[in-house]
């Protein structure tokens, strides 16, 4: 139907920038689908398979942050966020609700072409076979395969798709004290995830999912100096 090409879903209230960005991506070897808002994008995603989206921030009704959010949460789906926001801390947001990558509007079509191959490249190793692997600490375990962090009584916790991201290069490097751009690198790459803090706001955050106690956490410790080591136990 769609052939092997990746199909790239632009959801953007202007038209303007919609369509040429489209034709643009056509030409350099994308499937592309277009919607004006979080409603028609969230059609498109029930009835057609998505490989990326780019979101632009700011809309009508629902704002990008969102929906960003909603589907971080839902499905797995990379996604590039578009802003025109000058505002450091709004981008950091957006990576920590979900989002794979950023692009500052006005922006040159050619960097995007290369974010959206970076990202696609990156979001496909999760589904290499050396990936797929079981990992229990305490009551919990995180199943690769499934992408969920699960309690050993049954209940499953959402995270978002750049929470599950750090849970697991964590697991994946158990008991090494790894450092915040260590952590940048692995889990979104140096280039489209430059913020410290946001690693460090990332961390509170799953802290507080998987913590019994948040204040004297068991699991993921803060090395001071030296950035953050993670406890576990495999399942044997």
């Amino acid at each position: 139907m769609q052939n092997d090409k990746p199909t790239v879903l632009i959801v953007d209230d202007e038209i303007d920038i919609r369509e040429p960005l489209c034709d643009y991506l056509q030409l350099n070897g994308f499937n592309t689908l277009d919607a004006e808002n979080s409603e028609s994008a969230e059609k498109l995603l029930d009835t057609h398979p998505i490989d990326l989206i780019v979101l632009d921030i700011m809309m009508p009704g629902e704002s990008g942050l969102d929906l960003c959010k909603r589907l971080s949460q839902t499905r797995k789906v990379p996604i590039i966020l578009l802003t025109a926001l000058t505002d450091d801390t709004d981008r950091i947001v957006g990576l920590e609700l979900g989002a794979d990558d950023y692009l500052g509007k006005p922006f040159n079509p050619r960097e995007l072409i290369a974010r959206i191959r970076s990202v696609l490249r990156r979001s496909s190793l999760p589904h290499e076979p050396a990936d797929s692997k079981l990992y229990k600490f305490e009551d919990w375990h995180l199943d690769n395969d499934l992408g969920e962090v699960i309690r050993n009584n049954g209940t499953v916790v959402m995270l978002s798709t750049g929470e599950l991201k750090l849970l697991k290069v964590f697991v994946q490097n158990p008991n090494k004290i790894l450092s915040r751009d260590q952590l940048i690198s692995l889990t979104q790459g140096r280039d489209s995830f430059p913020y410290e803090r946001s690693i460090d706001n990332m961390i509170s955050r799953l802290r507080k999912k998987i913590e019994p106690d948040i204040s004297k956490p068991k699991y993921i410790l803060t090395v001071w100096g030296g950035g953050y080591k993670f406890l576990f136990k495999e399942k044997s």
